[in-house]
């Protein structure tokens, strides 16, 4: 599939037209129906209406409402339209909302395990972390999240490999790292590795990234060349330092009560279609990343190329993987070295 940015947009734009699945807060109102959907369930996200995962969830949307005869609508609410993402994943929690995609380092601060698939430098592409995602290790994530009364679907979405941008000057070594005041999302995995690198974290939701840096509360912060474009994070900053620090993805998650609701045939239906949406986000995003670069370069951005070992070195000297080690456990640390190799 050749998708790119402006494609993307465009779809984004012909879905929320179309009417029906993106929140009528944002979105033309709903045509009125004939008949209300048996089950009404809201599905929430932090990213642009453009970002692949939003046009991808409209067609999910229509898909699930059309195989199950309109029983089934899904409401999509994108941008942070209903909070940050720590207050969404309460609202999931309470059923305020039926749906919700989380980055597994966000959810860590409710599942501690969830995170370990984002520990900084571990996986060298994307062949590893497919493998390991849509292996054991994802089935390990997933089973410590059902612990916390949530359901995983079985696809994990792309967000990306995570690059670091600034205002004041390009990354090149992990030295330059150090004194940075960092914008990182609210959680503990993240902030430590920074303080391993001895930077100055700043835990912050999504929602806030963009006043931040335009506001020179923090001077940088990070995150995949997708959510850099659709947020318009180059206008507040000047280089982009490609480290691939961390992967990144979103589960889709479901109120365990809500979910189970459903019937089973209509279950069935609602996680096909999510799980295909899925893939061919991860899809997307690789491709949007292939055309990126050269798209923000003529906005302003300005890329470099840092080596990568004095990265993985310091994070080694500082103990950030032996003290991860610990923290996770060797069964959870020895699945993520069947796909990494070793790490400490």
């Amino acid at each position: 599939m050749n998708v790119t940015r402006r494609t993307l947009m465009k779809a984004g734009a012909a879905t929320a037209l179309a009417g029906g699945v993106f929140a009528p807060a944002v979105f033309a109102p709903h045509v009125a129906r004939a008949q209300s959907a048996e089950f009404s369930y809201k599905y929430a996200n932090n990213l642009p209406v453009t970002h692949p995962m939003n046009v991808r969830a409209g067609e999910m949307a229509e898909k699930i409402k059309a195989e199950t005869q309109g029983r089934v609508e899904i409401k999509v609410f994108p941008s942070s339209q209903l909070g940050g993402d720590t207050d969404m994943l309460s609202q999931l929690r309470s059923g305020g909302i039926e749906f919700f995609t989380l980055s597994p380092l966000i959810l860590s601060t409710l599942v501690p395990n969830a995170s370990i698939s984002g520990i900084g430098f571990a996986f060298p592409g994307y062949g590893e972390v497919w493998k390991a995602m849509d292996g054991d290790l994802g089935a390990y994530v997933r089973g410590q999240i059902a612990k916390a009364g949530i359901v995983a679907m079985d696809k994990i979405w792309d967000n990306g490999f995570r690059q670091i941008t600034t205002s004041t000057k390009p990354i090149e070594t992990a030295a330059d790292l150090k004194g940075l005041k960092i914008r990182v999302p609210v959680s503990p995995l993240w902030t430590s590795m920074f303080k391993a690198f001895e930077s100055a974290p700043a835990s912050l939701n999504f929602a806030e990234v963009y006043t931040a840096l335009q506001t020179r509360t923090v001077d940088a912060q990070e995150n995949p060349l997708a959510i850099i474009s659709t947020a318009k994070l180059y206008e507040v900053q000047k280089y982009c330092s490609v480290t691939n620090h961390m992967w990144d993805g979103f589960w889709f998650l479901a109120n365990r009560r809500a979910f189970e609701k459903l019937p089973e045939d209509l279950r069935a239906v609602v996680a096909k279609h999510i799980n295909a949406a899925g893939v061919l986000e991860r899809e997307d995003v690789f491709a949007l990343n292939g055309t990126l670069r050269k798209e923000l370069t003529e906005k302003g951005l300005v890329f470099n190329e840092p080596k990568v070992e004095s990265f993985r070195d310091q994070l080694r000297k500082a103990g950030f993987y032996a003290e991860w080690k610990g923290k996770y456990g060797d069964e959870a640390w020895a699945t993520l070295e069947k796909y990494t190799g070793p790490l400490s």
